[in-house]
């Protein structure tokens, strides 16, 4: 089965799930958001594969949410689809959208199999989205992480939130959050955000292979019943949190900050908030 801007690998019974848009940095469009649930999903169903590595073709594994298929709607007020007539309508329609795309994401996290992310270059907003809904993280010596949307008048609103306090702790997680600064891999693997750092992209790719190779080689019954085991008591909690965010979002999403990022986005300017 084919997926617009993804390829799947087999090797054995490790699939390698590809983010395939190199040319835009596997920036998320509208396809990819809907292209990786349905991926994950055959995979999930497939008894050959035992274990999914997530990772990016070309310079970086995902630089985000493409702001310049989303800007315009989110700029103007409507809903991610465009769907939605009145105020009311295009509120209803964008938590549609949001929930949509915490699917997106929740699909690494509600799999059965376990989940490796094999990570090099830029690895912003969405894509922390992404890999904190992954069970391992490595990371290549040249890989920065993100949590960008405040630097973009927004509230992440598909998972981060929710998962990066799980994964690295409450400080170090609001720290990332509120400032939205940059950090470097060797930072993400003091923090436990990453659990290994290897020199390049060729080698963290290697050594996903590897360890999902290793993972492959138990029982898949007892791995699949480690991993719901282990992700029972945070299923709910998590979920909450989303619909909770998907909520806000949907109420105060569109705010004359959020259209001042868009523009000076497009703009190729510094935004300048306001607060309003």
């Amino acid at each position: 089965m084919d997926f617009e801007n993804l390829s799947i690998e087999h090797t054995g019974r490790v699939a390698t799930l590809w983010l395939d848009r190199p040319e835009k940095l596997n920036a998320l469009n509208r396809a990819l958001w809907s292209a990786i649930p349905a991926a994950v999903a055959t995979l999930d169903s497939d008894p050959e594969v035992r274990v999914i590595v997530l990772a990016g073709r070309g310079k970086a594994f995902c630089a985000g949410i493409d702001l310049v298929d989303h800007a315009p709607s989110m700029a103007g007020g409507g809903s991610l689809s465009g769907k939605g007539e009145s105020v009311v309508g295009k509120r209803l329609a964008l938590l549609d959208d949001i929930r949509r795309y915490q699917d997106t994401c929740s699909s690494f996290a509600n799999t059965n199999k376990p989940v490796i992310a094999a990570v090099h270059g830029v690895c912003i907003g969405a894509g922390m989205d992404l890999i904190t809904a992954c069970d391992i993280r490595l990371a290549s010596a040249d890989a920065t992480f993100s949590v960008r949307e405040t630097r973009i008048a927004m509230v992440a609103d598909v998972g981060t939130l929710q998962r990066l306090p799980r994964v690295i702790g409450d400080g170090p997680a609001r720290d990332l959050i509120f400032t939205g600064r940059d950090i470097d891999a060797t930072r993400g693997l003091a923090i436990g955000l990453v659990n290994e750092v290897l020199p390049d992209a060729a080698s963290v790719h290697s050594r996903a292979r590897a360890l999902a190779q290793e993972i492959a080689a138990n029982s898949p019954l007892a791995v699949q019943g480690s991993k719901r085991v282990m992700g029972q008591a945070s299923r709910r909690e998590v979920q909450d949190g989303l619909d909770y965010v998907a909520l806000w979002n949907a109420a105060f999403l569109h705010s004359d900050d959020l259209a001042e990022a868009m523009t000076a986005f497009m703009q190729r300017r510094k935004p300048e908030f306001k607060g309003r």
